[in-house]
């Protein structure tokens, strides 16, 4: 008696969330001022990506060439493929004290899962994901970047 309920239930189950999907397919179908499909790549140039897509890693830099990034690799060691790279380098200040510094921050952007652990996990905010999604090329070095500008340094309230 038990196994024949269930096995209705489990019927009922499928039908209602096959019903609850259609309505939602119904509704975009008899609803025509909601637009569901790009049509990409005709509108390349008016296409907007939602807020939160993942696109390409960037590192932030403001107007004077600054960046937030203080070189620490808490990205690199919560990346759990190895698509960051964080190299640093070390300078003596007058005052004889010595500072890390960032020497390049090379991220791979062929072996990326796009997890957003490197991006969730900096303490100092210093990356971010832009809008680009066209990643499609022919070499698979020029999917290596390196997100610090040359010549770039830290902001100084960082410090």
């Amino acid at each position: 008696m038990n196994s024949i309920y269930t096995y209705f239930a489990e019927i009922f189950h499928g039908l209602k969330s096959l019903l609850i999907g259609m309505s939602v397919t119904g509704r975009y179908f008899f609803s025509p001022g909601q637009i569901v499909t790009q049509q990409y790549p005709e509108n390349r140039k008016t296409l907007k990506m939602f807020d939160r897509f993942k696109g390409d890693l960037m590192m932030p830099h403001d107007a004077n060439n600054q960046h937030r990034c203080t070189g620490c690799g808490i990205c690199e060691t919560n990346c759990p493929n190895g698509s960051i790279e964080v190299i640093t380098d070390r300078i003596e200040l007058p005052d004889g004290k010595k500072k890390r510094i960032i020497d390049k921050h090379i991220y791979h952007l062929g072996m990326c899962t796009f997890c957003n652990l490197c991006v969730k996990t900096c303490p100092s905010n210093a990356l971010a994901w832009d809008q680009t999604f066209e990643h499609a090329v022919f070499d698979r070095a020029k999917l290596t970047k390196i997100l610090n500008k040359p010549g770039s340094s830290i902001i100084k309230d960082i410090e």
